[in-house]
């Protein structure tokens, strides 16, 4: 029996040895896409912002004037900070929320009329997967965040974070 709880304790170690930098070049990858991406469309969104204006009335969304300057800034800035890895996990939400919006406003009509097709060909999908993921995985040791989170820990005397 111990020698089964050694090879388990053994395989979990090299598990974790492995899944680290794994989880941190992804995670990099995801911020950097992904981040870069938003900010490309937040950047379109401010600088055609009587066209942004008029699509998200066409949508229906209630105040869509400020709407489109407020998601323009979020995937803006937000975008920046994601690639940069700074507040990762609450901007990643934030524009995941978008994403769902998007999806229900205007995908919603392709969606409903092709089922899944319609649902995994809509251009928001993977800008969901990626912000939902950055939300549970969080942005890695290759970024800001981490970055604050190992200085903090440093700085306080707290023990290292659990993973």
């Amino acid at each position: 029996m111990s020698l089964a709880r050694s090879l388990l304790a053994r395989s979990a170690a090299l598990r974790d040895t492995l899944q680290t930098p794994a989880h941190d070049l992804l995670a990099l990858a995801m911020r950097l896409v992904f981040g870069w991406q938003f900010f490309l469309t937040g950047r379109g969104k401010l600088a055609h912002l009587e066209g942004t204006t008029e699509f998200f009335a066409s949508l229906h969304i209630p105040a869509p004037g400020a709407h489109a300057v407020g998601i323009g800034l979020l995937e803006c800035v937000g975008g920046l900070l994601i690639v940069l890895g700074a507040g990762t996990r609450v901007l990643s939400a934030l524009l995941a929320g978008t994403m769902l919006v998007a999806l229900a406003t205007a995908h919603h009509a392709d969606i409903a009329e092709n089922g899944l097709d319609g649902l995994f060909s809509a251009p928001p999908l993977p800008y969901l997967l990626a912000t939902a993921f950055l939300v549970v995985a969080g942005p890695g040791r290759l970024a800001l965040d981490g970055w604050l989170a190992t200085r903090l820990r440093e700085t306080c005397k707290l023990p290292p974070a659990a993973r």
